[in-house]
């Protein structure tokens, strides 16, 4: 197997990173984690979504470099068809594309009020409209592939890209005290019960360092 290793920003405040590594995962690459501190310019612009980074996550497999988070996915699934990071039936795969796709380019009011912080908790923390829309939107995503594709994960019995790519947002979920109904509440333990992303949350609260705007309840 070649030689792999994934760039990485923080683990507490870095969603994107959070989602290649959680791919990586599934798809059972043997990679190297190259972690940028948080005061790298890059790493901190993704994080703080001052800009998208071209760095973080980033992929190095062999003579592959592979940035982007979507376009990571697609690269793990090419090498690792059978680990499920994609349906193998064609319109379940064109639904998971258009919901991670969704997520990759959308729901931007609930990132900007409810940015990533798993170390953080902030009870009866004030959801505005904007930021509730996109809650709701996004479980009732939950709920349309867990009704058609019968769970336990969103596309199915195994963890896809999807779930990676919605992972982060149930930590924010957990850091911000949403209150959610039966079915999305359901999936959210499931998500963060599943070892690779109790995993990640352990290393995030080893972290030491801390970026300051994130740290005011606001």
């Amino acid at each position: 197997m070649p030689h792999a290793t994934l760039t990485l920003s923080s683990k507490n405040y870095s969603s994107w990173s959070m989602r290649g590594w959680l791919m990586a995962k599934q798809a059972g690459v043997d990679f190297e984690e190259v972690i940028l501190a948080p005061d790298n310019a890059d790493a901190r612009a993704e994080i703080l979504l001052l800009s998208p980074s071209i760095l973080v996550p980033c992929l190095t497999y062999g003579d592959a470099k592979v940035w982007d988070t979507l376009a990571i996915g697609e690269f793990l699934n090419e090498i690792a068809p059978k680990a499920g990071l994609l349906p193998t039936d064609q319109l379940k795969r064109a639904h998971c594309r258009s919901i991670c796709g969704e997520m990759h380019s959308g729901f931007v009011s609930l990132r900007s009020a409810l940015p990533m912080n798993i170390k953080g908790h902030f009870a009866d923390f004030k959801v505005w409209s904007k930021a509730q829309a996109d809650i709701e939107r996004i479980t009732s995503i939950w709920r349309e592939c867990l009704r058609s594709y019968g769970g336990p994960y969103l596309f199915g019995k195994k963890f896809s890209m999807a779930d990676a790519m919605y992972a982060p947002v149930v930590t924010r979920f957990r850091t911000y005290d949403i209150k959610l109904d039966l079915v999305a509440e359901v999936y959210a333990e499931r998500i963060m019960n599943h070892p690779a992303v109790k995993e990640w949350i352990e290393a995030a609260k080893g972290e030491f360092e801390e970026i300051e705007e994130l740290e005011v309840e606001f």
